[in-house]
């Protein structure tokens, strides 16, 4: 697992650094002072959301029109900008053109849901409150914009039966179409590892895709993961997962003649991309569950959901799933809370009938 996810950790950092080269030189001090708290992936973020406002600037704000790059913007452009003009910015991004990123005279058109919305403002709230904080501006806007309202959507997940059904499906391959069914025998009994061991551990698919052979001890039940910041957990695996593991090891990964260490292969005898395993995911859905758009995510909030109606202990699963912050499983299984507060006052009685 360590090539494995020091590759795809130098791919980030070079994707990061070429992000960062678009933005205005100052921009990274920023990024040098966020390093520590905050993940790899969420810097590249920022860098996306900081390009879409500066390119703003230049095309809507009259200040910054006689500009022809967003790198020729000064950090003390920033004090020139007002609330008002976080607020404009907050409505461009509902809908705007943007140049097609493999044909500079193509345009695409892109709209932002209040998620996307206040994600951006959350960018420049940290961005702002950085140089603020180091004296190197003298004013914040941020905190003068309200966050757009974010309508949580309902957490979607498999109920116990759908999750059989789903097993079962990929087990037989009875409702697949003759073309799907030409490769169904070849990865069956890998799909249904797979599937297996995302909604029976809720690993995440990044440390599905990253597992090697070596990362599984059947002696213990155990295997090793890649958590988000590199960090390794042991985790532990129940009695179907084990079997799933097992079979496909037997039937399928140790009969292959290959120096790849990958747990997971394609049929090319490659490593598996989060892609390939997403995309097999869906083939299946699709037919037991036509209604649910279930991803690998929503297998880990199967199982997080199944481990808190088990066990009542939102601390163990914050451990199991990997979340640093409690608050974030308490979000996910807010509804299984309520649940069970409405049945402690149906149990209470104060009175006998």
């Amino acid at each position: 697992m360590a090539d494995y996810t020091k590759e795809v950790s130098n791919k980030l950092n070079i994707k990061l650094r070429e992000e960062i080269k678009e933005l205005p030189s100052f921009a990274n001090a920023f990024f040098r002072g966020i390093t520590n708290n905050t993940s790899i992936k969420t810097r590249i973020a920022y860098a996306m959301d900081l390009k879409i406002f500066f390119e703003y600037l230049i095309e809507n704000h009259p200040l910054f029109s006689h500009l022809k790059d967003i790198k020729d913007i000064s950090l003390s452009d920033l004090d020139n900008i007002k609330a008002v003009d976080l607020e404009d910015f907050t409505e461009y991004l509902s809908y705007y053109t943007k140049e097609h990123y493999k044909n500079e005279n193509s345009k695409v058109q892109l709209s932002n849901s209040n998620r996307g919305k206040m994600r951006k403002l959350s960018t420049l709230r940290s961005f702002y409150k950085y140089y603020f904080k180091k004296e190197m501006i003298k004013t914040n806007p941020t905190v003068l914009v309200d966050l757009p309202k974010n309508y949580e959507k309902p957490i979607i997940r498999l109920e116990p039966n759908e999750v059989a059904n789903l097993l079962d499906e990929i087990e037989s391959g009875k409702s697949l179409t003759p073309a799907q069914l030409k490769y169904h025998n070849k990865t069956k009994v890998r799909d249904l590892a797979i599937v297996t061991l995302l909604v029976g551990t809720g690993i995440r698919i990044s440390e599905c895709v990253g597992l090697n052979v070596n990362d599984v001890d059947f002696d213990n039940d155990s295997f090793v993961v890649t958590r988000k910041g590199g960090n390794k957990t042991i985790l532990y695996m129940p009695e179907e997962v084990r079997e799933a593991l097992l079979r496909y090891l037997k039937e399928t990964r140790d009969k292959i003649d290959t120096e790849e260490s990958a747990l997971f292969l394609s049929l090319q005898n490659k490593r598996m991309t989060q892609s390939s395993i997403q995309k097999m995911l869906k083939k299946y859905t699709k037919i037991v569950v036509p209604l649910k758009n279930i991803s690998p995510h929503k297998l880990r909030s199967t199982y997080g959901t199944n481990l808190y109606k088990e066990t009542g202990d939102i601390y163990l699963v914050a451990d199991v799933l990997g979340h640093k912050d409690v608050n974030t499983t308490k979000k996910h299984y807010a509804a299984i809370e309520e649940e069970r507060r409405k049945i402690a006052a149906r149990v209470t009685k104060l009175r006998d009938d």
